[in-house]
């Protein structure tokens, strides 16, 4: 079940960049929304922002939401969706280089995506932990 998520999830995540207008690294809560990083901070955060368009009123935002550790997301009609449960990590993205080296700016980067997940023991089951990683370049349209 963890890996058909796994694949579904990380392959839409995929085909929303790889088509998206402009994608940003930054912070969601759900009292101020999304907050993007500047030029010269390092873009760590616990959220991304995808433009789908060049409409900045189209878009979807990926978060953490370390309060209820949920992988949530949610579009500019408020719809939100939790994608995930148990998640520990709270700086999930990062726009990193082409050799791994995390960015601080938006300047031809590579979304890296980290979920980190531990499900406690329960009866008759041991304690587990897991890792989801990947990386996504956006695609440049000529």
């Amino acid at each position: 079940k963890v890996t058909q998520w796994s694949r579904q999830t990380i392959e839409n995540l995929t085909d929303q960049i790889h088509g998206c207008n402009s994608v940003y690294v930054g912070n969601y809560t759900t009292n101020s929304g999304f907050v993007g990083l500047l030029d010269g901070e390092t873009q760590q955060g616990n959220s991304l922002l995808i433009y789908r368009t060049a409409d900045t009123n189209n878009y979807i935002i990926y978060f953490v939401n370390l309060a209820d550790q949920t992988f949530q997301r949610t579009d500019q009609s408020g719809n939100t969706v939790p994608l995930a449960n148990s998640v520990t990590n709270a700086l999930a993205f990062s726009a990193q280089d082409l050799s791994g080296t995390v960015l601080t700016n938006n300047n031809n980067q590579v979304i890296h995506l980290i979920l980190e997940f531990h499900q406690p023991a329960r009866f008759m089951q041991d304690a587990d932990y897991y890792k989801l990683e990947t990386s996504i370049k956006q695609r440049v349209v000529q």
